[in-house]
C-alpha cells in the first residue's frame, strides 16, 4: 500500500508528509451551480426571501469554509491562506458561485477552493428553501490550480 499517499507502510491512514516539499505560490479556482425556478429568481433579483440575501450570506459562508477545510475533510492540512474570494452571479437558471484560494504553502488549495463553493451552495439552499426545496445543487468542480508539480485548466 505504500503506493497510495495516504496510507503508510502499514496500510494505515496517514496524512500526507510535505516536510521537504518546498513552498510555492498555489492558486486553486472552483464552480457550482444551484439550479432554482424562475419564482425563486425574481425573489432573489427583489431581495424579497425571508431570511434575507442568501447570496450575500452565501459568500461569506464560502470563505469562512475555505478557512475551516481541515476540520471538515479529515486529511487535508492547515494551510495559511492569503486569500479567498467567493463570487455569486444571479443568472437565468440559478446562481453560478466561483472560489479562488491562494497560498504560499507546500501543498495545494484546490479543497479549500472546492469547500468554499460547496458551503455557498448549500447556503443559498439553505435560505431559499423556505420558497422552494426542489433546488438542485451540482457541477462542484476545479477549475483551475497552479502551482506544485503540475498546473491544471479544465478545457
Amino acid at each position: 500500500m505504500s503506493e497510495l499517499s495516504h496510507y503508510d507502510a502499514e496500510g494505515r491512514v496517514s496524512m500526507v508528509d510535505v516536510t521537504d516539499k518546498a513552498r510555492t505560490a498555489r492558486r486553486a479556482v472552483a464552480s457550482g451551480r444551484v439550479d432554482v425556478s424562475r419564482e425563486t429568481i425574481d425573489l432573489l433579483r427583489g431581495k424579497q426571501l425571508p431570511k434575507g440575501d442568501p447570496l450575500e450570506v452565501a459568500r461569506i459562508a464560502g470563505i469562512m469554509a475555505a478557512k475551516k477545510t481541515p476540520e471538515l475533510i479529515p486529511l487535508c492540512h492547515q494551510i495559511d491562506l492569503s486569500h479567498v474570494d467567493v463570487q455569486v452571479e444571479l443568472t437565468d437558471e440559478g446562481v453560478l458561485i466561483t472560489a479562488e484560494a491562494t497560498a504560499d504553502y507546500r501543498t495545494g488549495v484546490e479543497m479549500e477552493a472546492l469547500t468554499a463553493v460547496s458551503v455557498a451552495a448549500l447556503t443559498i439552499y439553505d435560505m431559499c428553501k423556505a420558497v422552494q426545496r426542489d433546488i438542485v445543487i451540482s457541477d462542484i468542480r476545479l477549475e483551475s490550480k497552479t502551482g506544485g508539480k503540475a498546473d491544471y485548466h479544465r478545457s
